[in-house]
């Protein structure tokens, strides 16, 4: 086992002293680093770089040569699970993600298997593995998986939605029949997350993108139970080392209370939610990763600078914080206005953990 060299990540969300406040960003490696569509052009579509260990190793490696992340996050796409269903996933030029088969009614549902995380995905634990033979210990290595609400809008729909007709008409309509497909959902995560973690993955998150799109009584009952039950059966030690679990739900700010007794280690907040506020709302449960809105990296390096000051101090003295973005980068984003970001968090956290 490679003892690692930078662990601040790890131990941030375990709240325990850090020396800095650690960072990485969400879809860190992306369409905003030139040196990623260089490798996304080789490989002639998205699915065929996430399926290729090698290209996706590569990508995920990126960023980490360009700016001085505490952690890097596989390269893979919450979809792989359904994928694996064999619903027939393709990609549209501008629209996103679609499904040929989607699942709608009770056989669609009934004819569901769980994917075999070492064989059907092998491919992602592949990667994972390359990855952490590659990083050489240099920083810990992040797998995720989509929650079972997100990935239920994606399938039941056919791919992207704004107003979830289709999955909420399921839900209200069929309850019964909801659960039923998020159950096979949830154990499907479970499995693809703890096969990642014995492949190495050294923290997990779980992304729950459109559980903001529920009323907080569904939002229980749909979303965080599934991500609950995720938790609570995940591998939580690997050689000897914690393994903490990180949930994000977009737009979930007014669910801390509820996502912090969950039994996860930390909870991501997107930029609706003040940071301050957000932690004295969770009382030290967990720790916090978040908040800065993207859109502030399309502005001057010293209004970067600022945003970073004032996040911090919301944030306050103390580790359990990881300094993140509320939501990914956005592609037309210039690098350098990153390596602004990154050296920012790094020079001015220090006096908060002394």
């Amino acid at each position: 086992m490679t003892k690692l060299k930078n662990d601040r990540f790890l131990r941030a969300l375990l709240r325990q002293p850090v020396d800095v406040t650690p960072m990485w960003m969400m879809r860190q490696a992306g369409r905003y680093l030139p040196e990623y569509r260089e490798v996304r052009a080789k490989a002639g579509d998205f699915m065929t770089l996430c399926q290729t260990p090698e290209l996706a190793c590569e990508v995920t490696l990126q960023p980490l040569d360009r700016f001085d992340l505490d952690a890097a996050i596989l390269f893979s796409d919450i979809l792989t699970i359904p994928d694996a269903m064999g619903l027939g996933l393709y990609f549209s030029e501008g629209e996103g993600p679609k499904f040929k088969r989607p699942v709608r009614h009770a056989e669609d549902i009934a004819a569901l298997g769980i994917p075999d995380p070492e064989d059907d995905l092998g491919y992602v634990m592949d990667a994972v593995r390359l990855i952490r033979k590659e990083l050489d210990g240099r920083v810990p290595l992040i797998g995720f998986a989509g929650s079972p609400w997100t990935l239920a809008t994606y399938v039941v729909e056919g791919g992207s939605s704004r107003d979830f007709a289709h999955t909420k008409r399921l839900m209200f309509d069929r309850p019964e029949l909801m659960h039923q497909l998020l159950d096979i959902l949830a154990s499907s995560v479970t499995h693809y997350l703890n096969a990642q973690i014995l492949a190495g993955a050294q923290a997990v998150m779980v992304f729950d993108t459109w559980g903001g799109a529920l009323t907080p009584r569904d939002y229980r009952e749909f979303s965080l139970r599934y991500m609950s039950e995720i938790v609570n059966n995940l591998e939580r030690e690997h050689d000897g080392a914690k393994v903490p679990v990180i949930l994000f739900t977009k737009n979930g700010g007014q669910w801390l209370e509820a996502m912090a007794t969950s039994g996860c280690d930390a909870l991501g907040i997107d930029w609706t939610t003040d940071l301050a506020d957000a932690r004295q709302r969770v009382g030290g449960q967990v720790a916090l990763q978040g908040n800065m809105d993207p859109s502030i990296l399309y502005a001057s390096a010293s209004r970067i600078e600022q945003e970073v000051d004032t996040i911090l101090s919301s944030y306050g003295a103390g580790s359990g914080l990881v300094f993140n973005l509320g939501h990914g980068i956005h592609q037309h984003i210039e690098p350098e206005k990153v390596t602004v970001l990154v050296e920012a968090v790094h020079r001015l956290s220090p006096p908060y953990h002394q």
